[in-house]
């Protein structure tokens, strides 16, 4: 009976030692401002606007210094234009999964850097009334930095910068003119919740 008890105990104390632990998952919501770098190789002036965009982030924390990052938003409608004149708009989906690696034991802030890969669907290319296309899709690398201010065991505030490389093949009249390379920077703000 006693080592009954003994292992009831130990069990309870080790269910315990698990839920005090926090939890692998973190959510985030942030305001994202896309600087685009525009660097075009057409001959045509082609850039792309800069926009403010919403943005949903999910974490899953493997350890307290690794991580993974997946960044979502919904389709961004983009506005063309060729030596400073609106040629016409296309719109994109840039989900990034980016691996991360979180500095601890510092008092008040909690920064990391992460590295990974951007998928970006572009469609709807209305440029020039058809007479213009983009690829229907981009692939490229990622970089972060970021740092989570704690407000409480749960809540933080969040600052975050990545450099995104997207680009696109143009083609006029179905034959190719060049590249545009987006590449934007995005540099965001936001809140987290750490389950």
């Amino acid at each position: 009976m006693k080592k009954m008890i003994v292992l009831a105990v130990l069990a309870a104390s080790g269910l315990g030692a698990v839920q005090a632990q926090e939890s692998p998952w973190m959510v985030r919501v942030r305001a994202t401002h896309l600087d685009m770098s525009n660097k075009d190789n057409t001959g045509l002036g082609l850039t792309v606007n800069n926009k403010t965009i919403p943005e949903l982030d999910i974490s899953y924390f493997f350890s307290p210094n690794l991580a993974a990052e997946l960044i979502l938003t919904v389709p961004q409608k983009q506005k063309v234009s060729s030596n400073g004149s609106e040629i016409g708009t296309f719109k994109h989906l840039p989900p990034t999964l980016l691996m991360q690696y979180h500095f601890t034991g510092l008092q008040g802030f909690k920064p990391y850097v992460g590295a990974g890969i951007n998928y970006t669907d572009i469609s709807k290319v209305d440029i020039l009334s058809g007479a213009a296309m983009l690829d229907n899709h981009s692939w490229g690398g990622a970089l972060q930095a970021g740092v989570d201010f704690p407000i409480d065991k749960n809540w933080s505030i969040n600052l975050d910068v990545k450099k995104i490389y997207i680009k696109s093949d143009v083609y006029v009249g179905g034959a190719s003119a060049g590249t545009l390379k987006l590449n934007p920077v995005a540099a965001s703000v936001g809140i987290g919740y750490r389950f």
